[in-house]
Formats: C-alpha cells, structure tokens, sequence
C-alpha cells in the first residue's frame, strides 16, 4: 500500500470484528511511528496498548459507569472552543448529520444517539486500543507533535491492513483509563485509539471534506 493510498483509505471505523491483532504488527508500527516529526526532537507523546484481559477489564468497568450513568470526568482540555464560528461550526454539524444518519438515527432521537455514542467506551469491538498521553507542562507545539505521531501510527495500521478510530471521549472516563494504566503523575490523557481488522457488515460512510480552495491558498509567482 502506497502513501496516498493509506492516506485516503483511513477513516474512523466505528465497527471491528474481534480478530486479534498480532503483537509484533502493534511493535513494529510503533517503532516505525517514533519516526514521527517533534519540535526539538522532544518527542512527547507516551502510548500505552491495551489488549486481552487489561482491554476487556477497562471496557468492564466503563460500562459499569456508563450503565450507572456516572458523572463524565472533568476534562482536562478543552475539545472544543466554547463557541464555534463559520465555517467550523457548519462542519461539526454536517458530521454529526451524515454520522447519525448512517445508523439510520434521526436528529431528534436523542436516546439513540446517547446510544451509539456509548460504543466509545467498548472500542467499538476493537481488540486493541492506544491511549495517548502527554505531560501537562507541555505546550501547543507538542499537543501539535502528539496529533503528527498519532496520524503516522494510523497511516502505519493502514499499511498493515488495519483500521483505527481516534478517540478524545476517553478523556470523561480519564480516571478508570487510569485504574488499568497506572501512568505516572504529570500526565494527561488526551485520546485513545482503537485498533482492530474493520466489521464490513457494519454501516460506516465516509466523511467529506472540505473543497481545497476553502483550506488552502497558493501564492504563485
């Protein structure tokens, strides 16, 4: 598989079987992502894979959350600007749209959409899944190195016939992530990932994007 084809291929696949995943593809798709390009070599991220009894366990006690529907951990970053302007704000709503609308779900049903967005927390059937961290001293150039390490690490997984799902919802059950991990102090979670072979008999569309003239702008001599 060539570059451009890991890049157009990979999407958020909300929908794995339970194949699992060999260990030695994980190791060599992280240490070819450690390639990933830092500010200064810093290289900040710290990634954590969870798969057999530790993932099934996380999941367990997730649920268990969920079902008692307990309060979401306090986020420790902002996912969003608290107000969106154009043309930011059509776009998250054009998504949710063209999501909920492939599971056949309704804008107004909301119980169906709480629904759906709780297979979050089971990894949507992954057998595998990453969870992200960073040092809180850090800044938004390193959040920004983090997201270049994750993108290679999903391109890689493409390359390996795998699909992935980045996910910063883990970040409201931070503190149960944290019951399995033990990462040290200091750390914040910003995303899990999860990783498996993709469900085909799950519904899953692709998500637009944007025309090229609205992200990029050529000054040419």
């Amino acid at each position: 598989m060539d570059v451009y084809e890991a890049v157009t291929s990979r999407r958020a696949v909300r929908g794995f079987t339970d194949r699992p995943v060999p260990r030695e593809v994980l190791r060599r798709v992280l240490s070819a992502a450690a390639r990933a390009p830092s500010g200064s070599n810093l290289q900040p991220w710290h990634s954590y894979v969870l798969t057999g009894g530790p993932l099934a366990e996380l999941k367990r006690r997730t649920g268990e959350r969920v079902a008692a529907d307990d309060a979401w951990d306090e986020r420790e970053y902002e996912m969003y600007p608290p107000t969106l302007k154009s043309p930011y704000l059509e776009r998250r709503s054009a998504f949710a749209e063209q999501r909920y609308g492939a599971l056949g779900i309704t804008r107004e049903d909301l119980e169906a959409r709480q629904r759906a967005a709780r297979a979050n927390w089971d990894c949507f059937g992954a057998p595998a899944a990453l969870f992200c961290y960073i040092d809180r001293d850090m800044g938004p150039a390193q959040w920004s190195d983090v997201g270049m390490y994750l993108q290679t690490v999903m391109l890689l997984l493409r390359a390996e016939g795998l699909h992935s799902c980045p996910q910063m919802a883990w970040s409201v059950y931070r503190r149960t992530v944290a019951e399995i991990l033990s990462p040290p102090d200091g750390l914040v979670l910003f995303c899990g990932v999860s990783i498996g072979y993709e469900d085909a008999t799950v519904g899953q569309d692709r998500t637009d994007r944007a025309p090229l003239h609205e992200t990029v702008t050529f000054v040419e001599g």
